[in-house]
């Protein structure tokens, strides 16, 4: 336990590192890992204990650079919100909200080729909708424990220095991490496991707040911008990827891609249900969908039932291309396949 423990301390003091030089994000960063470690209702909390002391650190760092009218109206309204969020926590599966996070970061991706002009260009939101993304930011981080990097994007077309969105962010989410973690307490999603890997994580979190105070003056400001959307970009794939194997077990799924003859096949399996996409070079794309013989027609199981001869088990396909869809029949006889027919 004293070396996951170790590699944890490492993993969350390149986060936090990362974190402070692109304006946020070591919480998303840290999901797929914590996720190895807790269940998923305990990643959250264990989650909230760091962040909570890392954005007290930075703070103090960097207090004198906090944009308050911000502030002013996105606290107010994440507070209400992060109490909402916590208690869906304990009903509430977040792996599918996990999968909606990861794709809307990956769309960061178009930002990493912008220009420096289109790059530096700035939005400045009406006092409601800063309320909205206040009160969005604290739903989101009471129901899955940090969402830095999924308004990183809001921060960095503010128009803010790198310094003043670091202390915005940590203003905006000090008090918002602390009564997260009261209410996780409440529910009863905290135990002694959350509390020791919560603790390793901030005092991670600490150590890399001090250590970037010397680094971050040495980053221009679209240098810092850039870095911001490549790690926006990285943590959406990171949780896409992660949240996906989750849901999977969890459904009992599968997903395999395998070369044929001409082109290559996808198939999910998803609980009781077989999909696959198929690709060929002459023909193109082909969905098809496992289907019981009963969801035919009647005279299409008499042409399957003519064809059936010695086979013990018949497979049925439905086959869907553009503009059309046709049938697959197969025909196993101990395991193997001895015949398969084509019909509409």
């Amino acid at each position: 336990m004293t070396a996951t423990l170790l590699i944890l301390f490492i993993c969350s003091y390149l986060a936090f590192s990362i974190s402070a030089i692109c304006g946020g994000g070591a919480g998303l960063m840290l999901i797929p890992i914590l996720g190895q470690l807790l269940p998923v209702s305990s990643v959250p909390a264990a989650l909230s204990i760091g962040t909570f002391t890392s954005s007290g650190s930075r703070l103090i760092l960097f207090r004198k650079n906090i944009c308050w009218p911000i502030v002013k109206y996105f606290v107010p309204a994440a507070l209400p919100a992060v109490w909402l969020g916590a208690w869906l926590l304990k009903f509430v599966n977040p792996v599918y909200l996990e999968i909606a996070m990861g794709l809307f970061l990956v769309s960061n991706l178009t930002f990493l080729f912008q220009k420096k002009k289109e790059l530096n260009k700035t939005e400045h939101p009406s006092n409601f909708v800063l309320g909205l993304i206040g009160f969005s930011a604290g739903f989101l981080s009471g129901l899955t424990g940090a969402v830095g990097l999924l308004f990183n994007r809001f921060y960095l077309r503010y128009g803010l220095t790198k310094e003043e969105i670091i202390a915005t962010r940590a203003a905006n989410e000090i008090i918002l991490h602390l009564v997260k973690i009261v209410l996780y307490f409440l529910f009863g999603l905290i135990s002694m496991k959350v509390i020791y890997i919560g603790v390793v994580v901030a005092f991670s979190a600490v150590l890399s707040s001090w250590s970037m105070k010397w680094i971050l003056p040495k980053l221009s400001e679209t240098s810092f911008k850039k870095i911001g959307y490549y790690a926006m970009t990285l943590s959406g794939f990171v949780m896409l990827s992660q949240s996906s194997s989750d849901l999977l077990a969890a459904n009992d799924g599968n997903l395999a891609t395998n070369s044929k003859n001409k082109g290559i096949e996808t198939k999910l399996k998803w609980q009781d249900s077989h999909f696959a996409l198929e690709f060929t070079y002459n023909e193109g794309f082909e969905f098809e969908q496992l289907i019981p013989i009963t969801d035919l027609t009647n005279e299409q199981q008499k042409i399957v039932y003519s064809k059936r001869q010695s086979a013990d088990e018949i497979v049925i396909e439905a086959v869907y291309v553009i503009g059309s869809k046709s049938y697959e029949a197969y025909f196993f006889k101990n395991n193997q396949l001895i015949q398969k027919i084509d019909f509409k």
